[in-house]
């Protein structure tokens, strides 16, 4: 039987970031694959027949990816800033947050809430979240802190409690008085998480939480050359420093000794590991171990539409550019009540009849993931993410449930437009619109997420609770760890639950 120090099951960013240190402290690694391709979700694809545009399919933005690990692991990405925060349409008009002009922004802010309360709150509700940012960021690659010591990090009772205790709901209610403006914060509360502002488990909260403290800004950057170019940057890593990166290799089982075992091609193979890293969700690890899963199965909850367009469409707004208006996040009916509404109709079974969604168009930040020949006619991207969408909604017919939400989504961001986006799909080499929906499911069929949950499970507070280990990524089982999204301040493309794991494993 052969051995490694240390086999890795799941080729994702988080497998790569663990291989890659590993492997640069002088450990034997195999990682392991199951698809075609390394990466996971963090991928480009040229997902339209004769169409060269490199979409981020999956995963599309980066916040969270701590500047150590690119400098540790000497990784070539250019994560590129956007000037425009977001715009948000609101009948004729809209609100743009430019955070290079504090004044535009000021003054869209008092013409859609009629005054400058609310533009005075948003700075002193994002300098807190801020504060916090600085305080708590660079503990997410470290021994896990208790709860005392992250909230004596923090040094401000006012954040701890809005952030860490009570219901998101009651923060935004009091802080804020105008609806798109509440709804806005909110947004960042729900990406791939089905909760209500008012949710007495906080998952809202927890998920705001990483969305404002990535690299202690909180920034969202466009990755130059989709996705695919950050874990393409890390499997060069690895190799680099000596670990082998087997794709179309899959994992049919796990033993607690480390034993692994694997199909490749058309033969089965046995690996030991002196410690096995699993980039996997909790489910998928308790099946192949031969153990029951975790007593609540994960849910994911958003449709994720990805389009290449002619040109981008056109406002209602007359004193907003496309191209300003589309160069940060696009808010389509994300305000508060409509959030609740759609909340309201997903959990009682419906897709949601205004479906609420934010779309990105990386092509602007990053022209070179179009093909030459479509920058030269003008094409561009969009990413669009649409929230209250759980798997529940798609479980009794996917493909029709698909297509119903999907008909929905472009309806509401249609509602929101002075021309409707199929107006302005580019076709491909077949004559078909350039416009695909993936469900929970979808996610869950190509990506072996459960429930296409896109956090593996509900995310954590980052800091230890009863059982959670030094790092966060212990298991039952000494030899084997999570390296993945499900850790304990896993989520999102970080990398910092790779990083943790390999730190496990060397005993730092």
């Amino acid at each position: 039987m052969t051995g490694y120090d240390v086999v890795i099951a799941g080729g994702g960013h988080n497998g790569l970031v663990a291989a890659a240190y590993l492997a640069k402290a002088g450990r034997s690694v195999l990682l392991l694959e199951r698809r075609a391709e390394l990466g996971g979700a963090a991928v480009s694809f040229r997902a339209f027949e004769g169409v060269d545009v490199r979409l981020s399919r999956y995963s599309y933005l980066v916040s969270l990816l701590p500047r150590r690990i690119v400098t540790e692991l000497g990784l070539a990405v250019d994560l590129r800033r956007r000037r425009m925060s977001s715009y948000t349409p609101v009948g004729a008009g809209g609100l743009l947050v430019d955070t290079g002009d504090t004044a535009r922004t000021a003054a869209s802010f008092a013409a859609i809430t009629g005054g400058d309360a609310d533009f005075e709150a948003w700075q002193r509700f994002y300098e807190m979240t801020g504060r916090v940012a600085e305080r708590t960021f660079d503990t997410l690659t470290e021994p896990l802190p208790s709860k005392d010591e992250l909230r004596a990090r923090v040094a401000d009772d006012q954040a701890w409690s809005a952030l860490f205790e009570r219901p998101l709901a009651e923060t935004l209610e009091t802080t804020f008085t105008d609806d798109t403006v509440r709804g806005v914060v909110l947004t960042d509360a729900l990406i791939g998480t089905f909760a209500a502002a008012e949710d007495p488990l906080l998952r809202q909260n927890r998920c705001l939480l990483y969305h404002v403290i990535g690299n202690g800004t909180g920034d969202w950057d466009v990755p130059v050359g989709g996705m695919g170019a950050v874990t393409g940057a890390l499997a060069d890593a690895a190799r680099a420093a000596g670990a082998e990166l087997l794709a179309d290799a899959e994992v049919l089982g796990i033993q607690p000794d480390g034993e692994v075992r694997y199909r490749h091609g058309d033969a089965e193979h046995v690996v030991r590991g002196g410690h096995v890293l699993a980039n996997l969700a909790a489910p998928t690890l308790a099946r192949l171990l031969g153990e029951q899963p975790p007593r609540e199965a994960p849910e994911g909850a958003q449709l994720k539409v990805n389009m290449v367009l002619t040109r981008l469409p056109r406002l209602r707004d007359g004193g907003v550019a496309a191209h300003e208006a589309f160069g940060g996040t696009f808010h389509v009916n994300e305000d508060y009540r409509q959030l609740a509404a759609a909340h309201a109709e997903a959990a009682s079974g419906k897709i949601p009849a205004l479906p609420p969604c934010e779309i990105y168009c990386h092509s602007l930040t990053d022209p070179s993931i179009l093909g030459s020949a479509e920058r030269a006619a003008g094409a561009q991207t969009l990413t669009l993410f649409g929230l209250h969408m759980p798997a529940r909604l798609f479980r009794e017919d996917n493909d029709a449930a698909r297509e119903a939400a999907l008909t929905a989504t472009l309806a509401s961001l249609n509602s929101v437009l002075a021309e409707p986006i199929e107006d302005c799909l580019w076709r491909d080499a077949d004559g078909r619109p350039c416009v695909e929906a993936k469900t929970p499911l979808d996610l869950e069929a190509e990506l072996g997420l459960p429930g296409g949950h896109i956090f593996h499970r509900d995310l954590s507070w980052p800091y230890a609770t009863e059982g959670t280990g030094r790092w966060g990524v212990e298991t039952a089982h000494e030899r084997i760890l999570l390296c993945g999204a499900g850790a304990v301040r896993g989520g999102g493309v970080s990398g910092i639950p790779g990083h943790n794991a390999a730190m496990a494993v060397l005993g730092r």
